[in-house]
């Protein structure tokens, strides 16, 4: 292959990875939000959570981070397909859709994809343990903020992450989340 046809390869999933900045969390309708986060903010967060607690859990933070940026990039072609919706259909499996969505791409690039993506569903690495586990609290923590919107009817989101959690500092940053509040970032703490 010619660098031009990988590169338009790449740029084909570029392009298509981008959807997901248009692309709602759904499961969020049914607590009553109108226009919850799109699938890539939930990603870019689950990211950031994840490589804080691959460095509280001493994984590693970069190899997480990767598996959390991956690990709805299939929702382009199946969406996102709610938990009650699952009970109801059958989907491909997201090593197949994630084949599917890097065939184009060159060959070292569909394979570090491909790669890390059946890593993260086969969820048995420290990496993809913790890339999980920051899945779930992402939804926690966006939950624990919808309630502090007014948003009352989403304590089903919060026990169902809280329970899937598996590491003890998910655990920990779960309870600071539930005891915490979303803007107090804004009041700098006291000096030391």
């Amino acid at each position: 292959m010619n660098d031009d046809h990988d590169a338009a390869g790449a740029m084909r999933f570029i392009f298509e990875a981008g959807v997901l900045k248009r692309a709602a969390r759904t499961g969020w309708w049914f607590a009553g939000i109108k226009h919850p986060e799109s699938i890539a903010e939930h990603s870019f967060r689950t990211a950031l959570i994840g490589m804080m607690l691959a460095a509280m859990e001493g994984a590693d933070p970069a190899r997480v981070s990767m598996l959390c940026v991956l690990h709805d990039t299939q929702e382009t072609r199946i969406t996102d397909i709610p938990h009650i919706a699952k009970r109801y259909l059958t989907a491909a499996p997201n090593t197949t859709v994630t084949a599917d969505q890097v065939a184009a791409c060159p060959p070292e690039v569909a394979d570090l994809i491909n790669t890390a993506v059946a890593e993260y569903e086969a969820g048995e690495t420290p990496e993809a343990i913790v890339a999980h586990d920051a899945d779930k609290l992402e939804c926690l923590v966006q939950a624990v903020e919808y309630r502090h919107q007014g948003i009352d009817n989403v304590q089903r989101w919060i026990d169902s992450s809280r329970a899937a959690l598996k590491t003890t500092s998910a655990h920990r940053l779960a309870n600071a989340a539930l005891t915490g509040q979303p803007l107090a970032w804004l009041t700098p703490p006291p000096p030391a």
